[in-house]
């Protein structure tokens, strides 16, 4: 039997991280055991500056801690240096008396921990601009020279803009859009690289290329500029370590050279021209003459607002060929590449010296059949390309990005081959964690569209949508994601990144603004649904990775927003006060309205009881009791106001639409027959439609949770599999392949829905893919036990599918669980538990006594702990391993 063995050592989510600023990393690993029912019952980390030194020389002994804990262990060894590597290695002993052998030597590496450690300065190029413009890239240059034997060589590098790298002639590392997007008046990323290799003896160049991005480009549809600043600036540190232990610092500064370069204009909504005829061939090499470039200017700029790189990097993470060459109807030549996606195309041509290639981007064609960009409103979306005429040219943008499924080409010479264009897809190169299968096609296409959603969006931010004017973070459709995410991908960085941008960005009254980072006006924040991401996200990354340390940092943040909830109107136990989106696009809204039917306050008063409950357990979990105190009194309070403002004593609710049943239900705000009669009128409701739902933005995401949680699973079904339209499967019937921001952005007719606000790729509605994996597969978390330490698993059986399946890999883990329905009325339930976890698994109108596990009678099975017979089937707790159980039905 394979011994059990520690794998996949993590520091703060990652593998062997480089250049993190965290001065107590957390340590993770997973245990691996083909036994079952293995738990963790002690540990032993060790730290050194080397593996060779673990026998001798320790940083950091814990010696045997008699724990199970294996997700988040606190460094607390000496106090780390910057720039300094750190190894370590873990091994465990369980329950059973087996221990392992120490682990494979992981490692992370400290960057710049101190503001005082950066001594290069922020320099800028001394070439005349309009600031209202978008305008040429700045490139810049610096030529140095190496004397010795380099041990190593590491560059920590930001900017004010984006900025591209490069030395020697070679791009350094593959990140796309550094430094990211942050809060940037009070934090800015920067990267570390470690270039030891791309050195050479005598003379040596850096290069930086740095354009508008979000620092100073235009964002948002009213055409704003300069949101952060108007001058593009770039700061540098190469520190180059000799095998003597000697160092050399190369640094912006002003000796360094600039000059404008063939990246005539680029802007994140708009795109890039290239003209390929100013290219300056070898600039970022030694022996490049820079005699005729500009000079750079030091200027002023905070260096107390810089932090390492705390959210995964944007890359491209895969490449796709187009499907096929289109001649539309009006003439036009466009590429089809059979998917919507987010990125940008690399073309190869060949072509004379000015010809000019136009290469536009839409996300679909139009009921004729023609290229369409109205939906796209200002946003241009498009890359030109001139050739220097040199043979064959290959060119990608580098500082935009576009959401497209078709591309309209103009200028191209001959007839273009497919193979000449590749799409790039960019987003934030987050760990695939999730899947989830079933027996229904059209359930399997729409699982698709939510992830390829969830790429597109979750670049460097949680973008509403990728494609118009517009890409901003807005906190309403992160907070109803946000959990599905969570089962797609390893997104704890890619939150705590952005929740950290939420408190930078919090007004002091606790007021939270509707887009993070915050670029809209200071007078629009703080409605309801929106505004409570401040206290959902922090919650849900804690419930799907065990984050106490992110919840302990957001609290203060969650607590303002409730305290500003409780400050307004005139009743502090409702919310009747101030801007609400409501329900928003909900399809029972008014005429030429956005907002659903279902009453502002109602919605607002609702979110008010959710985040003052979520606080009170943040509290409890804090161990800050007389906090959790006041917070669950205030819960009471508002439960009973709800009610008496909203709900008859009979149990009528004072709107009669789906989503102000949902809210009541969902956060549970009613009780008794109140309840009964409010799962009636809902289910009501849905069966007046026709088995359709009515919901928007704020509604939808809770819809089916609160059908299958109250008696009612057959009737979200229903739901779910309902291809007309409004559906989740109408659009897929229409050929989406990402989902949509209207249930009809593209009518049956073949017209759409608007111009205005249309996007064809934002993942709001695809928050039912947690329904998909909490209820139909019936993978979840304990939420008293969170981040799978003890899973609940609990697949629901219903009409229209024949099998359902998920898997997760969680903080300790592959856990899976799936369900099939066989010819013989039998139903087989395979589940795969993690070691160093429990579980409780139910099986639904299962019996005991004829109850298999491997073939075998559950009495006889190993490692189960509990075996408890209901009314609606049987409940198990059980240990780690790989079953399977065979029920009658």
């Amino acid at each position: 039997m394979q011994p059990l063995q520690v794998m996949q050592l993590t520091c703060e989510y990652r593998s062997n991280p480089v250049g993190i600023d965290v001065i107590q990393p957390r340590l993770s690993w997973k245990l691996v055991s083909e036994r079952r029912n293995v738990k963790q019952n002690a540990y032993q980390i060790q730290v050194a500056a080397a593996p060779d030194l673990f026998d001798n020389q320790l940083i950091w002994d814990t010696g045997k801690v008699i724990s199970d804990q294996s997700v988040h262990v606190v460094y607390e060894g000496a106090a780390l240096e910057s720039r300094t590597r750190y190894v370590y290695r873990i091994r465990v002993w369980s329950e059973h008396g087996q221990h392992s052998d120490w682990s494979e030597t992981a490692y992370w590496e400290t960057s710049l921990l101190t503001p005082s450690e950066w001594t290069a300065d922020w320099i800028t190029a001394n070439i005349p601009r309009d600031p209202e413009q978008a305008e040429p890239i700045d490139m810049f240059r610096a030529a140095f020279q190496i004397d010795g034997q380099v041990s190593r060589a590491v560059i920590y590098a930001t900017s004010l803009g984006l900025y591209e790298l490069s030395l020697n002639g070679n791009r350094v590392g593959d990140a796309l859009f550094t430094p990211g997007w942050t809060s940037y008046t009070s934090r800015l990323q920067y990267q570390t690289y470690p270039v030891t290799e791309l050195l050479k003896d005598g003379g040596n160049a850096l290069g930086m290329m740095v354009a508008d991005g979000w620092y100073k480009g235009n964002l948002g549809w009213q055409k704003q500029r300069n949101c952060y600043g108007s001058e593009r600036a770039v700061l540098l540190q190469l520190h180059i370590t000799y095998e003597d232990g000697s160092e050399q610092i190369i640094k912006t500064g002003d000796n360094w050279k600039a000059s404008e370069g063939p990246i005539r204009m680029s802007e994140l909504y708009h795109g890039e021209t290239y003209d390929a005829r100013l290219e300056q061939n070898g600039w970022d090499t030694w022996d490049y003459d820079d005699s005729g470039w500009s000079g750079t200017n030091v200027r002023e700029h905070s260096k107390e607002i810089l932090i390492a790189q705390e959210n995964n990097p944007a890359r491209i993470v895969e490449r796709l060929q187009p499907i096929e060459l289109i001649r539309t109807p009006a003439g036009e030549t466009v590429l089809d590449m059979g998917q919507n996606m987010v990125g940008w195309m690399h073309i190869s041509v060949e072509g004379e010296a000015g010809r000019t290639i136009t290469i536009q981007h839409a996300e679909v064609l139009d009921k004729e059949g023609n290229f369409y960009t109205g939906n796209l409103r200002s946003a241009k979306q498009t890359n030109v390309y001139i050739c220097k005429g040199e043979g064959v040219e290959t060119y990608e943008p580098r500082f935009t990005f576009q959401g497209f499924r078709y591309v309209k080409l103009e200028g191209y010479p001959g007839e273009p081959k497919l193979e000449q264009f590749t799409g790039c897809v960019i987003t934030t190169d987050l760990e695939t964690t999730g899947h989830f299968e079933c027996s229904h096609p059209l359930i399997n296409q729409l699982q698709h569209n939510i992830e390829w959603g969830q790429i597109g969006n979750f670049l460097d931010v949680p973008t509403d949508c990728p494609q118009r004017d517009e890409r901003l973070g807005w906190t309403g459709d992160a907070q109803v994601f946000i959990r599905t995410a969570a089962f797609n991908r390893n997104v704890a960085p890619f939150f705590t990144k952005w929740v950290r941008d939420l408190k930078a960005d919090q007004f002091r009254d606790g007021g939270v603004p509707h887009v993070i980072p915050d670029v809209l006006p200071q007078d629009t924040h703080s409605s309801s649904a929106w505004g409570d991401a401040a206290v959902i996200c922090p919650w849900t990354v804690y419930l799907s990775y065990g984050d106490k340390r992110l919840l302990a940092e957001q609290y203060d943040s969650m607590k303002s927003w409730v305290d500003y909830i409780h400050s307004q109107g005139d009743n502090t136990y409702l919310w009747n006060s101030g801007f609400h989106f409501g329900d928003w696009l909900g399809l029972d809204a008014k005429e030429n309205s956005y907002k659903g039917a279902t009453p502002s306050d109602l919605i607002a008063s609702a979110f008010y009881a959710y985040s003052t409950s979520l606080l009170a357990q943040t509290a409890r979990v804090l161990g800050k009791s007389s906090d959790a105190a006041t917070y669950e009194s205030l819960y009471s309070k508002i439960k009973e106001q709800f009610r008496n403002e909203f709900v008859s004593p009979a149990g009528r609710l004072c709107a009669a639409t789906q989503t102000a049943h949902v809210l009541a239900l969902m956060f549970d705000l009613v009780e008794g027959e109140q309840k009964k009669r409010i799962v009636r009128t809902l289910v009501e409701l849905i069966e007046e439609n026709s088995f359709h739902l009515t919901t928007g933005f704020v509604g939808t995401p809770y819809l089916c949770h609160v059908l299958s949680d109250n008696g009612q699973h057959d009737i979200a079904l229903k739901l779910v599999l309902q291809e007309s339209y409004p559906s989740w499967l109408y659009p897929v019937t229409q050929g989406a392949t990402t989902m949509w921001e209207h249930w009809d952005g593209v009518k049956a007719d073949g017209s759409f829905w608007s111009d205005n606000m249309n996007s064809f790729n934002h993942y709001a509605y695809g928050a039912i893919g947690d329904w998909l994996y909490q209820v139909v597969a019936g993978l979840d978390t304990d939420h008293q036990s969170t981040g799978y330490k003890h899973i609940k698993i609990r697949p629901r059986v219903g009409q229209g599918f024949e099998y359902a399946k998920a898997s997760l890999e969680s903080m300790y883990g592959m856990i899976r669980s799936g369900w099939e329905r066989t010819e013989h009325g039998e139903w087989i339930v395979s589940i795969t538990i993690p070691a160093n976890t429990t579980a409780e698994v139910h099986l639904q109108d299962a019996r005991l006594e004829t109850l298999l596990e491997s073939g075998r009678s559950i009495f006889e099975a190993e490692g189960i702990y509990t075996r408890q017979q209901s009314a609606d089937g049987v409940t198990i707790t059980l240990g780690s391993g790989s079953y399977q159980f065979t029920a009658n039905q």
